[in-house]
């Protein structure tokens, strides 16, 4: 099974690659993502997570279970809503535990790229849903939730992990 990498990691702060390959190499790794996150109990993984730099996530949440290869993330509701929100790759070095904190948001989102087989996706969201879109997106531009924090908070978070 494929490690989450953790903050401090290079990959988590690098832009991924666009997916060119659509062959059984990256079914296979959607497969490991799958497994990785579920292990751990997660709700969305981005492909860097795992030190792969693709532009690829997948996600299983409030019955909504996919994967989107090469998003392309769209803001339908400015409205912001700030939610707790955690990171597996910002963990508490003490428990190993995701260190949550309310983060301000998107209310509804779209987003669109392609499966494993190229076929078009496109979904829209909102709440949890759109919360998760956003922040896998965001991992594959090299960010982490942490970046949208005061400064104070953050530095407090980063202290914890």
């Amino acid at each position: 099974m494929r490690e989450i990498r953790v903050i401090g990691d290079p990959v988590l702060r690098t832009p991924a690659e666009p997916v060119t390959d659509f062959d059984r190499e990256l079914r296979r790794l959607i497969e490991e993502m799958f497994e990785a996150m579920y292990a751990v109990d997660g709700v969305g993984l981005a492909a860097p997570q795992i030190g792969v730099s693709r532009r690829l996530f997948v996600y299983d949440i409030n019955r909504r279970k996919g994967h989107v290869i090469n998003p392309v993330l769209t803001v339908d509701d400015p409205e912001e809503i700030a939610d707790e929100e955690g990171c597996l790759s910002v963990p508490d070095r003490r428990t190993g535990r995701p260190i949550y904190a309310p983060v301000a948001r998107a209310a509804g989102v779209t987003v669109e790229g392609v499966d494993r087989l190229r076929r078009p996706v496109r979904v829209r969201a909102r709440g949890s849903l759109a919360r998760c879109f956003q922040h896998e997106v965001e991992h594959l531009d090299g960010r982490l939730y942490v970046d949208r924090l005061p400064r104070d908070e953050a530095r407090g978070i980063m202290s914890r992990a």
